[in-house]
């Protein structure tokens, strides 16, 4: 068993690779533009919207309320008439990237820390690179990657989206198992 105090180093540095890369990812790649379409007759229903002053959330279209009440006609006569859909509403104004990359950055030492807490109860301080780059790498690949096709399967979240970001989980996860097979 390796100390997890003794890998602060590859949890840092790891985290601030992976930073870095997912920015350089997101703007210079850019094949993450299209993962949202643009609205036909966004003016309209964005003038529509505007009327009901809807508070931030997620809010799903139409809306039953219960399982029971999803067998009620009227309710079936609203889905089927469509549209359906999953919305979520922000704070009006241009998004300020502030506090979602702090909580990015905090997610990525989450998931870094986690992987070498596993990593550090089921090898020794001697272990090679390559067993040190699969347990870290696989542990990084389920925290980065898993939990996004949630999206995919219950919100309808497009399967290119899902590979996407699979993609970028996977790269994450390299870059972290070879930072941490490196410092071990």
């Amino acid at each position: 068993m390796v100390s997890l105090v003794s890998l602060w180093l590859p949890i840092l540095l790891s985290s601030i690779l992976v930073f870095i890369v997912s920015s350089m990812i997101h703007t210079m790649l850019q094949y993450h533009k299209n993962d949202f379409k643009k609205l036909p007759g966004e003016d309209g229903i964005m003038n529509a919207l505007r009327n009901f002053n809807i508070p931030p959330g997620d809010y799903i279209i139409p809306s039953a309320g219960s399982a029971k009440a999803m067998k009620d006609p009227e309710f079936i006569e609203k889905a089927e008439k469509g549209p359906v859909a999953f919305i979520t509403v922000m704070q009006n104004g241009i998004p300020k990237m502030g506090k979602e990359l702090t909580l990015w950055f905090v997610y990525i030492l989450v998931v870094n820390f986690f992987a070498a807490y596993i990593t550090s109860h089921a090898l020794s301080a001697d272990a090679h690179y390559l067993s040190v780059f699969r347990f870290i790498g696989a542990t990084a690949f389920m925290g980065y990657s898993f939990a996004l096709w949630q999206s995919y399967i219950w919100y309808k979240r497009s399967f290119g989206y899902a590979i996407k970001t699979t993609i970028d989980g996977l790269i994450y996860a390299l870059l972290t198992a070879g930072v941490f097979g490196w410092l071990w």
